[in-house]
């Protein structure tokens, strides 16, 4: 029998929970164990480590439990800091150590505002005017995460612009195991941010060695997107934003599923690599007996070697290309541009598409193939 998956809580969740036993604590009450509601309505139980008062106010530390999500944060200590102000009458959010400021727009928060999201903001305003029975309580709120300044090197936050540590999220305070949605949910404030910088065309990558490839190939970093193996998904955000075109430059083993239709290229959801370069490789006048060597084929580079054995690949990678254009746009029933570039793990190009072509000239990209 299946055993079902521990949800945890976030990050936003320990520091409101950590809010809450500051006053525990300040009332002389226990605050070992803390109770909240999730903005959702889903109760949760959080245990607080300590509190200890500081100078700059009561300071409790939490830590983090993702259950069963292979959640980067699991296990690290949450350190948020209250400090009443009776001059005041709204709460003000300050980034500690290991919690990162948002330095580029197009997020969810302005320009200099610390990364702690609108969900967690929220329950910690409503665990304030709980414990304060007032909804204009004056009050600043510190959260530090000292272990977030390394791990903020192991997500996107680089690339989105938020400097100095991870971001505090979490959109209802209940963290469950990572499903699909969440994870494409994280991909897209890249294109925000993007899009806010001035990028009309954004370049689609799966990881960080197409985000190599491109800056080689002169395309700024502001317009490089990583998609993991949501092509589809990101293709939809992006013409949802109105963005003038995609260009999607890819290793042979991504590209090739894209031509067949594939637009989630997890190699679970469908792989059809090898068959579809033989289809295109046969079109094009390969063998029989290599058409076989190709579907016999470890890799996608093994079959693109028996293919440019016979003379055949700039054409196959070409057409390739142009396909990926095709399906792609036709994805989206025409709302956008997409352009094609298809590499090796060399860097080198094999394929690009007339659009891809279209939009080097435009932005003044370096494609030689």
């Amino acid at each position: 029998m299946a055993t079902e998956l521990r949800s945890g809580y976030t990050t936003g969740a320990c520091a409101a929970a950590g809010v809450k036993a500051a006053f525990l604590f300040l009332q002389g009450k226990p605050w070992q164990e803390i109770s909240l509601t999730a903005l959702d309505g889903t109760p949760l139980t959080i245990p607080v480590k300590a509190v200890t008062r500081t100078e700059d106010g009561i300071c409790a530390e939490v830590v983090k439990f993702s259950g069963d999500d292979p959640d980067i944060t699991n296990g690290v200590s949450v350190y948020t800091t209250i400090r009443l102000c009776d001059d005041a009458d709204r709460i003000v959010f300050r980034a500690g150590e290991g919690v990162g400021t948002v330095t580029k727009p197009g997020m969810s928060l302005p320009v200099g505002e610390p990364s702690i999201n609108q969900g967690p903001r929220e329950l910690i305003r409503r665990v304030v005017a709980e414990m304060t029975g007032r909804e204009d309580t004056g009050a600043e709120v510190t959260i530090a995460i000292p272990a977030g300044t390394e791990l903020a090197k192991r997500t996107l936050n680089p690339v989105l612009g938020i400097e100095g540590g991870i971001s505090v999220i979490g959109t209802t305070g209940v963290l469950r195991p990572m499903s699909e949605e969440a994870f494409k949910d994280s991909l897209v404030p890249q294109i925000d941010v993007a899009r806010a910088a001035g990028e009309e065309v954004l370049v689609f990558v799966p990881g960080k060695i197409g985000q190599r490839i491109a800056l080689s190939l002169g395309i700024s970093q502001k317009a490089i997107i990583e998609t993991s193996n949501f092509i589809g998904f990101m293709l939809e955000r992006a013409a949802e934003r109105g963005t003038k075109g995609v260009l999607i430059l890819g290793h042979t083993g991504k590209l090739v599923k894209i031509a067949a239709g594939i637009f989630h290229t997890h190699n679970r959801m469908a792989d059809a690599r090898l068959e579809t370069l033989a289809a295109y490789a046969a079109a094009e006048g390969l063998s029989q007996t290599d058409v076989r060597a190709v579907l016999a084929a470890n890799t996608t580079e093994d079959a693109l070697a028996v293919i440019a054995s016979a003379g055949l690949a700039e054409r196959v990678c070409a057409v390739i290309a142009a396909r990926v254009r095709i399906r792609a746009e036709r994805y989206l029933f025409g709302k956008m541009k997409v352009g094609a570039v298809m590499v090796n793990f060399a860097g080198e190009i094999l394929g690009v598409d007339e659009q891809a072509r279209a939009f080097a000239d435009a932005c003044g990209w370096r494609l030689n193939a």
